[in-house]
């Protein structure tokens, strides 16, 4: 009688850590998610990254400096993503509570960061276009003197094909080698004695440099949007998960 009391007690001690099929579904969904927050995070990397590379040739201009820290910011909570999925994998895939609350919380964090920085940049992107203007037309005397301005105007004229701020009017008719039109490599024509649309850019790099940015605008807001919806269902079911777990 004392024996069959011992393995009917044993027979109804719960396994530690099962779960029903519901909170099985959440794990799995989790690590999922955090797969795809992983991809997430190396495709804000890489964005900020191109962004870094291809553009920087216009930041030299900025003097506020936004453009650069607008990157940065970009290319950090990519990289914090990258390395917050491998703690989110791991609590799902082990079952540890303090491990998927500190995932929340932290997860929480990043996306309050996300949500604010997005609502200060649409705020702020105005002025920063507005600014613009006079930045350009401030570092203008720097051509010829200062090297980066220099390497920074001739950069912009050359991939953006154009000239001064608003037109080379701007130059005071000390136009610069890169406003002149590249018939290849290494080779332009001749266009300071006798500016015409057949041998120099003539549109000015104000509105060009700022259609650069909006588009870079965009790239970086359709990424921020995806993140943003992934770590929702990272949150909704890192939260499940923990209340699943016995």
């Amino acid at each position: 009688m004392k024996q069959c009391t011992v393995f009917n007690t044993r027979r109804e001690t719960p396994t530690r850590g099962a779960m029903d099929s519901c909170g099985r579904c959440m794990k799995v969904s989790l690590v999922a998610i955090n797969v795809v927050t992983f991809l997430s995070g190396l495709l804000a990397v890489a964005i900020g990254l191109w962004i870094w590379t291809s553009r920087s040739f216009s930041s030299t201009l900025m003097s506020n400096n936004m453009y650069i820290a607008s990157v940065v910011v970009v290319v950090a909570m990519g990289a914090a993503i990258m390395l917050l999925s491998f703690l989110g994998c791991c609590g799902a895939a082990k079952e540890v509570k303090c491990m998927l609350l500190t995932y929340y919380i932290l997860v929480f964090i990043i996306f309050v960061a996300m949500l604010v920085g997005g609502i200060l940049l649409f705020v702020f992107r105005e002025k920063v276009i507005s600014t613009l203007d006079r930045e350009m037309h401030a570092s203008m005397p720097n051509y010829g003197v200062k090297h980066e301005y220099t390497r920074a105007w001739d950069d912009t004229q050359s991939h953006l094909q154009c000239c001064g701020v608003k037109s080379h009017n701007d130059w005071n008719g000390n136009v610069p080698e890169s406003c002149c039109k590249e018939v290849y490599p290494g080779k332009r024509l001749d266009c300071r004695y006798s500016p015409n649309p057949t041998t120099m850019y003539m549109d000015g790099c104000l509105n060009k440099t700022i259609d650069l940015l909006r588009e870079d605008a965009v790239y970086v807001g359709a990424v921020a949007i995806i993140v943003a919806l992934v770590m929702v269902l990272a949150l909704i079911f890192s939260c499940g998960l923990f209340v699943k777990i016995e």
